[in-house]
Formats: structure tokens, C-alpha cells, sequence
């Protein structure tokens, strides 16, 4: 029996059973709390969207993913499908601008500008230029890294024994060069490697070879980062995600959203007369993310990297191991289980802007050149847009409007790798614990001076 002081300085005698039964009852109520789970609405079904889609369902949470044309129907279809593990070079560091004046004047320069999207892309370009100060790289270097210092463990994390692991091998990412000169230009690169502790390997002529044989005996200078994976078919494994997020109870629509709505409880997305309602929103839409952040009230710096690839026969997959950089020509060979991608290109141009397959094209003798037996009949050809900030960094986070809005883009050449990182940092947010990394670097308004 327990004894109770009231007000009036009374002893009352209380059973357990009356102490205990208010506890239970708000411990019950907490229980009951941690157990309902938002319903989330994810826009975007590329390797981030969906990824986000298949954790949350797996996980419980009532999901729906939408996208206005399919899964997969953007930059997480035609990538080469490298998995780069710490990763941690930020497309601008120091000396950036004469790299950009140089590769202007190259018959076969991967960076291209559209001359008409200039006046419209000069704010980001600035920016861009801006962030290649030195203390700007390191800031940036050290907040890439700690995204994809997990991201294989993430992957294996997400895909787990499910069907998805077929897609998934262990081979490393392998960058080789013919040029003395080329190979020093990864010193700067190899420095911040190194002070982030980021594993990898200098090789010489006859590791390369025996690395991948098939390569031309040229490339003397290599580095292998071994413990990067590679997604053998990456629109296939989003398709199979989102087939998996069915089972799991999630639900896919195929809309594009118009307009968007909040509530102090619930965001509503439109698309004519069509119009769902959830209590989160996750926007994942990739290069259009910034159409949708306008209509919620942010202001982002967002760029269209666009990128283009080539298919060769599929008989030419078995050529290579694993993805190849051509670090001279800047271009990757990978193998995929169609056949063998070259994938290549930074084009500055609006998104809705027709693809110009001219620079693509014209890299498969080079190809031929880096790879002898490489048949490079053009199987196919593909263009998609990676969406990008100045620095390199993605979006992630709540809205500075709402709190029942997350943002999932601006992942650049890094959304495959980041996909399933993305996926558990937004299910740490929508469950209200402390993420595994601090966010505040990977903020919507980190760039409103600039505006």
C-alpha cells in the first residue's frame, strides 16, 4: 500500500492497483502514439523516391508514390549504376574555372553550356565558381563524405535478402588514365581523400590489367576504390522497388503534381481533379524539385546537369568487370546486363530542352580506343537530367514553409549512391529522432543571399 500527501496535509492510503492505473493508462497511450504512423505521400519515383516509398512501407508507414510519367523514367534509368562509397569530391574546387575554359575548347568536352540558358543559369554558374574556394571545399568535401561513408552498408541494409540483391555486386570503381599529366590532376582529389581517410588504391599498368585485361595496354596510371558496388540494371532495380513497395502494402499512382495545398495537419498535392491527401509530403521529383519548392513557398538554387549515355550490344557486357572512368576523355564504360553504357556529358541547359546526342555519339570511337574488342554499334541513346546544387550537396530536410513537407533531391552524379542513405535520413525525420548526421548543411535556404 502507498501513501498519498494531499493539499489539506491528509495520509491517504491508496491500493497499487489505483497508482498503477493511470500510469498504464498513459504508458498505453504512448505506445498507441509511437505506433500510428503518418500516412506519407512521396513525389518522385526515381532511385531517391523510391527508395524513401519501399523503407517507409516496409517499415509500416501507409505510403503512396506518385510520378508523372513512370518509375524510373529520369536520371536513375541511364546512370552507370556506381555505387561510390565515401565519396567525397565536390564538383568545384580550386581551379575549376580553367578547367571549364579548357574543356570548352576540347573536340570531345564532356561540359557544355546551351548559349541561351546563360543569362538564366549565371546565378547558379556564379555560385558554382564560389564554392571553389578552398574553405568552401572542405566544408563541402566533409559533408559529402558523411552522406556516403555508409552508402554500400546502406545498400546492403535496404535491399537485404529481397530480389533487389541480384542487381547488386561487389567490384569496386575503377578510374585508369593513359597520361602521365591527367593522372596528376587527381592530386588535389587524392589530398582530400586522404584527409577524410577514405580508402583506395594507386595502381600501375600491369595491375590494371590484371584488373580488367580487355582494357588497351595504354592506361599506366589507375585508381581502385574497392569497396564501391555496382547496380547492374538501375531502371530495372527501381521498377522491382516499387513492385516490392506494393507488396508491402504501398500503393503507386501515376500524376503530376499541379498544385499544393497545407493545413496545419495535412498537405494535400493536385493534379486536376484529381487531389490526395496525406500527412507528410516527401518531394523526391529530382530536377523538377524546384518547380514543386516554388509552389510550396522556397526559393532553391537547382541546376539541370544534364547527362547523356549509349548502349552497345548486349553481347559486349561481359567485356569489363565493372564501371571503368576513362579519366583522359572523362567518360564511363559500364557493364550492364543489356549490354555495355557509355555514359558521359555535363550539359547546362533547361530541362525541358530537346537532347543534342552529337557529344555521345562522337565519344564511341574513343571507347573503341579505350576498350579494342568494344563493338560500338549504337544500340540506343538517352539523355536525363541530374538535379544540382553549387555545392554539390543534396536537399534534405523540412520545408522552411511547412514541417509537413520533406525534401529529397539534388543528389547530382550521386543518387544512386545516396539513394538508400536518403531513404533512412528521411525516416529518422518523419519519426522525430535524431538523425545520424547533423542536416543543417543539407538545408533548402542555405543559398537565400544569394537570391
Amino acid at each position: 500500500r502507498h501513501l498519498q500527501i494531499l493539499q489539506t496535509g491528509q495520509l491517504h492510503c491508496l491500493s497499487r492497483a489505483s497508482v498503477l492505473a493511470p500510469i498504464k493508462r498513459r504508458f498505453a497511450a504512448s505506445c498507441n502514439h509511437l505506433m500510428t504512423r503518418p500516412s506519407v505521400i512521396v513525389a518522385g519515383a526515381g532511385i531517391i523516391g523510391a527508395s524513401i516509398a519501399f523503407n517507409l512501407a516496409r517499415k509500416g508507414y501507409p505510403v503512396t508514390l506518385l510520378d508523372r510519367t513512370a518509375p524510373a523514367a529520369g536520371a536513375s534509368f541511364g546512370n552507370a549504376g556506381g555505387i561510390v562509397n565515401n565519396s567525397c569530391v565536390p564538383t568545384s574546387t580550386p581551379g575549376i574555372v580553367f578547367d571549364v575554359a579548357r574543356m570548352l575548347t576540347q573536340p570531345h568536352s564532356p561540359f557544355s553550356l546551351r548559349p541561351r540558358y546563360f543569362l538564366k543559369a549565371l546565378p547558379w554558374l556564379i555560385q558554382f565558381l564560389n564554392q571553389s574556394r578552398r574553405i568552401r571545399v572542405d566544408h563541402n568535401a566533409d559533408r559529402l563524405h558523411a552522406l556516403t561513408s555508409s552508402a554500400a552498408s546502406d545498400w546492403l541494409k535496404l535491399v537485404g535478402e529481397t530480389t533487389l540483391n541480384r542487381y547488386v555486386k561487389d567490384v569496386g570503381w575503377l578510374k585508369v588514365f593513359s597520361s602521365t599529366n591527367s593522372f596528376a590532376n587527381m592530386i588535389f582529389a587524392q589530398q582530400l581523400m586522404d584527409r577524410l581517410q577514405v580508402p583506395y588504391e594507386v595502381l600501375g599498368a600491369s595491375d590494371i590489367r590484371q584488373l580488367e585485361p580487355a582494357l588497351a595496354p595504354e592506361f599506366s596510371h589507375g585508381l581502385f576504390q574497392s569497396d564501391a558496388l555496382h547496380i547492374t540494371d538501375p531502371g530495372a532495380l527501381v521498377h522491382e522497388m516499387t513492385e516490392l513497395l506494393l507488396a508491402h502494402g504501398g500503393t503507386y499512382q501515376k500524376m503530376s503534381v499541379e498544385q499544393i495545398n497545407t493545413s496545419n495537419d495535412t498537405v494535400t498535392v493536385s493534379s486536376g481533379s484529381t487531389s490526395l491527401t496525406a500527412d507528410k509530403l516527401i518531394i523526391a521529383t529530382g530536377a523538377y524539385s524546384k518547380t514543386l519548392a516554388t509552389m510550396v513557398g522556397d526559393k532553391v538554387m537547382l541546376a539541370a546537369e544534364r547527362g547523356y549515355h549509349m548502349m552497345f550490344p548486349r553481347t559486349t557486357a561481359t567485356l569489363l568487370s565493372r564501371p571503368v572512368v576513362n579519366g583522359d576523355d572523362s567518360f564511363v564504360l559500364s557493364p550492364m546486363e543489356t549490354g555495355m553504357r557509355m555514359t558521359s556529358q555535363v550539359e547546362i541547359a533547361d530541362v525541358e530542352d530537346p537532347p543534342d546526342y552529337q557529344r555521345i555519339r562522337g565519344l564511341s570511337q574513343l571507347a573503341k580506343r579505350m576498350l579494342p574488342e568494344l563493338d560500338i554499334q549504337e544500340e540506343s541513346v538517352w539523355m536525363g537530367c541530374r538535379p544540382s546544387l553549387p555545392d554539390s550537396l543534396p536537399v534534405i530536410g523540412p520545408s522552411s514553409v511547412s514541417n509537413n513537407i520533406i525534401y529529397a533531391f539534388g543528389h547530382q552524379h550521386l543518387g544512386m549512391t545516396l539513394g538508400p542513405v536518403t531513404a533512412f535520413l528521411v525516416e529518422q525525420i518523419l519519426a522525430g529522432v535524431r538523425a545520424k548526421i547533423d542536416l543543417h548543411p543539407y538545408r533548402i535556404d542555405r543559398f537565400n543571399t544569394a537570391f
